[in-house]
């Protein structure tokens, strides 16, 4: 059985492409609402630009940081929906210091869209199940349009708005680079890719449950596998595909390059073979092994039997999470799991560190 990504849990926090899928699930329902999003900012702020939030009338799904911006943004956005006509786009400026009394002291220029039965909602939505990346070019004067950038093409435009040129360029060269969301010729660019943190967690008892819980929060792609069938939630987290079967060992072939390995069976053979498998393909960023530095040791003797050298076993991480989180509870594991992988993932990024570098027990 293999159960692909379930919907998001609306209440929490968005990551990354959740807010399209929460807002088309509203507006194929009928349900007013307003998108707002950081534009712009200029010195220290709570959230990046491209952050986002969605406002109706009965909730707030995402954040823009918290605090007295996020809650005059939120009042904002209802007057917006009570107001009977206006224009359907605006953006204001705040000073965090002066304005908001945040000690962040940055100023944000914050785009809000109303949005109801929108003429590029269905574009928005095609472009998203197409697994397609492309960059989102939302004017942002008043009557400007809102644009969608693919490699090849301009999707679709509204009527009475051109492309800048250095807009058009932009974009193209942010889908080549993997840069983030920012502001060019008066539009707000912001790319829209899948994520390419991939991680693999094996085992969902206890501690991999508990772990695919804190990681499906992050902006990541999780494959979990089990042989067993009764424990699987009756919804998956945005991101999560639970994957059933008999040969757990067998699906490591299937995982893309670069993967993140999180292995926590029920079984120490079947840790081993898993291991052996992810060794073997030796594209791994991270393999890590549920257990104590002992456990260690023992899966060190036996792979170096099965012809593992010595320097291919430094990747091996055994004990697993942050150096100096030692709690034994699912909850804790999982934390300091989320804690290791985030820190491994932003060295790694900057290309600092080396991943046996980061595990100092063991």
């Amino acid at each position: 059985m293999r159960a692909g990504d379930a919907r998001s849990d609306s209440h929490g926090i968005a990551s990354l492409n959740d807010w399209i899928d929460n807002l088309c699930a509203l507006s194929r329902d009928g349900v007013p609402s307003v998108l707002v999003t950081v534009a712009k900012v200029r010195g220290s702020a709570p959230r990046e630009t491209g952050a986002k939030m969605i406002v109706s009338a009965a909730e707030a799904i995402g954040t823009i940081g918290g605090g007295q911006l996020e809650y005059q943004c939120i009042k904002i956005a209802c007057e917006a929906l009570q107001a009977p006509s206006g224009s359907s786009k605006t953006v204001r400026k705040f000073a965090l210091g002066a304005g908001c009394g945040q000690c962040c002291g940055g100023v944000v220029e914050m785009l809000f869209e109303r949005v109801a039965a929108s003429s590029w909602m269905p574009t928005l939505q095609r472009l998203q199940a197409s697994g397609r990346p492309f960059v989102i070019g939302t004017a942002m004067s008043a009557d400007g349009g809102k644009f969608f950038i693919t490699k090849a093409d301009v999707v679709e435009t509204q009527e009475r708005s051109l492309l800048p040129p250095a807009a058009l360029q932009r974009a193209r060269v942010m889908l080549a680079d993997g840069s983030p969301a920012e502001s060019c010729a008066g539009l707000l660019l912001e790319p829209v890719r899948r994520s390419d943190f991939h991680i693999a967690v094996f085992g969902a008892g206890h501690v991999g449950a508990a772990t695919v819980d804190v990681l499906s929060r992050l902006e990541c792609n999780i494959r979990w596998v089990d042989s067993r069938s009764n424990l699987w939630p009756s919804a998956l987290p945005s991101g999560v595909a639970a994957i059933e079967t008999d040969n757990p060992a067998d699906e490591v072939a299937e995982m893309p390059p670069g993967t993140h390995y999180l292995v926590m069976t029920y079984s120490h053979p079947l840790d081993l073979q898993i291991c052996e498998q992810v060794l073997s393909r030796g594209d791994h960023v991270y393999l890590g092994l549920i257990g104590s530095a002992s456990k260690r040791r023992k899966f060190e003797r036996l792979l170096k039997r099965g012809g593992y050298s010595a320097g291919a076993l430094q990747s091996l991480v055994c004990p697993i999470g942050l150096p100096g989180m030692n709690g034994k509870k699912p909850a804790e594991i999982a934390l300091a799991v989320a804690a290791e992988l985030l820190l491994l993932r932003q060295v790694t990024q900057a290309g600092t560190v080396r991943v046996e570098n980061l595990q100092v027990r063991g």
